[in-house]
């Protein structure tokens, strides 16, 4: 069973934005789909099964392209 993680990221304004979040999730083992909108400002993403990464770690590769996201509520 596969598990995904919602955030909303703020600072996105644009394709590039959403292109620069997604290169830094996918240098993250174990996630397997990653669909970002930066009109929305949501982040949702897809673990493979039966990987375990932590929201902290999504966080911070959000942080390292340049915007900020939290876990949605």
């Amino acid at each position: 069973m596969t598990t995904t993680k919602n955030f909303t990221v703020t600072g996105m304004s644009c394709s590039h934005c959403e292109s620069a979040v997604r290169s830094e999730l996918a240098e993250l083992n174990g996630i397997q789909e990653i669909s970002v909108s930066a009109a929305a400002g949501e982040l949702t993403v897809t673990l493979a099964e039966g990987a375990e990464v932590p929201e902290a770690a999504i966080i911070e590769a959000v942080d390292d392209a340049g915007y900020q996201a939290e876990p949605a509520s």
